[in-house]
């Protein structure tokens, strides 16, 4: 099938060409776009089950509340120390110019004694707005809010800044969309100049940036004709996460053919031949590791946070839609170009000799036991860091620290609680319809004020009653402030643990009892996430070990891989809690991490096995002894392996310049893992225990020894991709 498929597409460029051409028209003419399908509140992608999703559809049952946003104004003098007479008229001041505005989807701006802090140091201006974080009318007037704002204070000494849920969802839309500008100008700067170094030659390096980008313009369309017609929620990092992967894959693929292509060449092929012979033997690889990417990503179907349910079944449209891109459009257009691809270089013409990965080959061959040993043993130290790994659910480090909203709930803490812009919300209900009774409601909330980690109880009405009471008084609220801020791992473990505890055992008589608010979203968000987790991981590396054992059709051969792959991840996980926890600080690392590293580098990481371990077969069904076959495989298998890995690796790095820690940490750990799995795994640990074990990789499978043809052992000696 592949070879058919090879001979076709490099004697029909022309036409395999235009249809990828009409494709991508008639998607950017048809295909509804990922910003029309993207959810941007990442506890609205909580399944029914939840409390902190029953606890809202109470309220909203009850009290009519709904996902409204608010915005609260945190104002504190310049210099420190407490606000006078003067200020807080000025505050006044400011809450009515706001009101004045008549900003559409605002409300009201309240501010009054009430809004000021204990200590005199700080005041809050609450601004109501109507809709919920994700509008867009909402998240404009969240800015109108801001400029009017700005004026109103000048030169009176006094300052502020906006925040509260709204505030941080422009913000944090703001730092994806700069962070998308970065990463795709870093990603193409970055595949073109090592594409220059690796082949001297701007054809080659311009290669995948223009047809990425043709995939580019397909791909993102159909993920959201997918979304759309299954009702699948799209994150909004996909976009930016859709970037790197198309790039890296794809230059991945674009490099696997362009070293057999050439390789060919150096052998003495004619072109054409030399092109669909290549394109034959990649497309084996390509497919077979595009499918265990797709059934690693798929796997996330099975998370319950959607979140991870729709990120997966995205990344995976992406990477099918590359694959076939690999296996047509990429040999299509390289069929044009011929051997001017590689232009000026001259070096496809001649084999060079005495190359790094040919002495690397001949000492693992001479010495398998000892690379093996160094190789996994490199692996098993970083891995040992995973296990000191926190895990950090703040929201508010995700954003740069310059960011208004971060830097206004500091400004806050120093007079509030640092849960005080989010309470956490317990919702008492009458389990037989009779009203509920005010004295036993404030006593149960004074129970609730008395778990250490509370900072208070807010008053819920005008006279200092501590329970909202719903209109046929069977349902009530009472709002709680943590001392922790919101997402704060205290705050979850005290959402997840005491309070939960004492507001359940310590209901009135005759109620129940459900939490709510942002914290109780989160700490569920928590429990879908260590769920997920348990789930994917083992299902995931389950099909993929399969769809290994059917491509070798080897029962051990797999098994060395899988564990070769889950000790890459493991080791991955371990240099980020080593660099981040350890060197730079952090209180822990972003919780989406393991699910991120799970997709690049357990998914896109076994590209790099299935080429090395293709490569191996290659020889041992040409009867080459096991330890000649790993140095062949190395010298052979390993330039396009490195190329391969460095780039992906780069790729992914640029993430770093995003300036948002969840980025910084997902491009440092990602990037750490592919050189691990293309460095460490696939060059050195797979091929050195392959070539330990011998015959018995490959069980139960009985290879039969064979005479090579000439024409394929003058290949097989030759040094390819260097």
């Amino acid at each position: 099938m592949f070879t058919k498929l090879g001979r076709y597409v490099v004697h029909n460029p022309w036409k395999v060409i235009a249809a990828w051409v009409v494709a991508a028209i008639a998607v950017l003419a048809f295909a509804p776009t990922l910003a029309d399908v993207t959810s941007k509140d990442q506890t609205s992608l909580l399944p029914d089950k939840y409390e902190s999703v029953q606890a809202q559809k109470l309220a909203a049952d009850t009290f009519g509340q709904t996902n409204d946003a608010t915005a609260s104004i945190v104002v504190k003098r310049g210099s420190g120390g407490e606000l006078t007479a003067a200020d807080q008229a000025k505050i006044t001041d400011l809450a009515a110019k706001l009101t004045a505005a008549k900003i559409d989807r605002v409300t009201a701006a309240v501010t009054g004694p009430q809004a000021l802090s204990p200590n005199k140091q700080v005041q809050i201006v609450s601004v109501g707005l109507k809709g919920t974080a994700e509008d867009q009318a909402v998240l404009d007037a969240v800015q109108k809010v801001r400029d009017v704002t700005g004026p109103a204070l000048d030169g009176t000494g006094l300052d502020h800044g906006v925040t509260g849920d709204a505030a941080l969802m422009l913000d944090n839309m703001d730092a994806f969309d700069n962070a998308l500008v970065v990463v795709g100008i870093a990603t193409i700067v970055l595949i073109i100049g090592l594409l220059l170094l690796i082949y001297r030659s701007p054809v080659a390096a311009l290669l995948p940036v223009i047809t990425v980008g043709l995939v580019s313009a397909i791909a993102p369309g159909l993920i959201a004709l997918v979304a759309k017609a299954s009702g699948l929620q799209v994150t909004q990092d996909l976009q930016t996460i859709l970037t790197v992967v198309l790039y890296g894959v794809g230059t991945d693929y674009i490099l696997f053919l362009l070293f057999r292509y050439r390789e060919l060449l150096r052998a003495g092929e004619e072109p054409k031949a030399a092109l669909a012979k290549a394109t034959a033997r990649v497309s084996e690889v390509i497919v077979s590791a595009a499918g265990a990417i797709v059934v690693a990503f798929s796997a996330l179907l099975l998370a319950v946070f959607g979140g991870f349910k729709s990120l997966g079944p995205g990344l995976a449209i992406a990477v099918v839609v590359m694959a076939f891109a690999a296996i047509t459009l990429i040999p299509a257009v390289v069929s044009l170009l011929g051997p001017k691809v590689f232009w000026p270089s001259k070096s496809w013409q001649q084999t060079p000799k005495g190359t790094t990965f040919k002495r690397l080959g001949r000492f693992t061959a001479r010495r398998p036991a000892l690379v093996a040993l160094a190789s996994g043993g490199v692996m098993v130290i970083l891995a040992l860091g995973a296990t000191g790994m926190k895990v950090d659910y703040d929201a508010f480090s995700q954003l740069p620290a310059g960011t208004e909203s971060s830097r206004a709930v500091k400004d806050l803490q120093a007079g509030f609680p640092a849960g005080a812009l989010n309470p956490t919300t317990v919702y008492v209900k009458s389990t037989d319809g009779t009203p509920l009774d005010p004295t036993e409601l404030t006593s149960y909330a004074g129970q609730l004020a008395k778990v250490e980690g509370v900072g208070a109880v807010l008053p819920a009405d005008a006279k200092g009653g501590l329970a909202l009471l719903g209109p046929d008084k069977t349902v009530a609220q009472i709002n709680v402030v943590l001392n922790g801020a919101p997402y704060a791992a205290e705050s979850l473990d005290l959402v997840d643990g005491k309070l939960r505890d004492v507001s359940h055992a310590e209901a009135p008589a005759g109620t129940t009892t459900l939490l709510g608010g942002v914290t109780s979203a989160y700490t569920d968000i928590r429990d879908a996430n260590d769920r997920d987790l348990k789930v994917i991981f083992p299902v995931a590396g389950g099909l993929i070990a399969i769809i290994l054992a059917l491509l070798l059709r080897s029962l051990v051969a797999p098994v060395i891989l899988m564990l070769a792959v889950v000790l890459s991840f493991f080791s991955s996980i371990g240099a980020t809690v080593f660099v981040f926890q350890g060197a730079v600080g952090h209180p822990g690392v972003s919780f989406s991490l393991p699910i991120m590293l799970y997709l690049f580098v357990v998914a896109i990481g076994t590209d790099y096995n299935i080429l090395m371990i293709a490569r191996l077969r290659e020889e041992a069904e040409v009867g080459t002894d096991p330890r000649t076959a790993a140095d062949l495989a190395i010298e052979h298998g390993g330039p396009s392996v490195a190329a391969a890995g460095l780039i992906l690796a780069g790729t992914f790095s640029s993430l770093m310049l995003a300036g948002m820690a969840l980025l910084t940490e997902m491009g440092f750990s990602v990037a750490a893992g592919i050189v691990i799995s293309a460095f460490v795994m696939s060059i050195f640990l797979v091929p050195s225990v392959t070539a330990l074990l011998g015959k018995w990789a490959w069980w139960p499978r009985k290879l039969k020894t064979r005479a090579a043809p000439a024409e394929e052992r003058q290949l097989e000696g030759s040094s390819a991709g260097r």
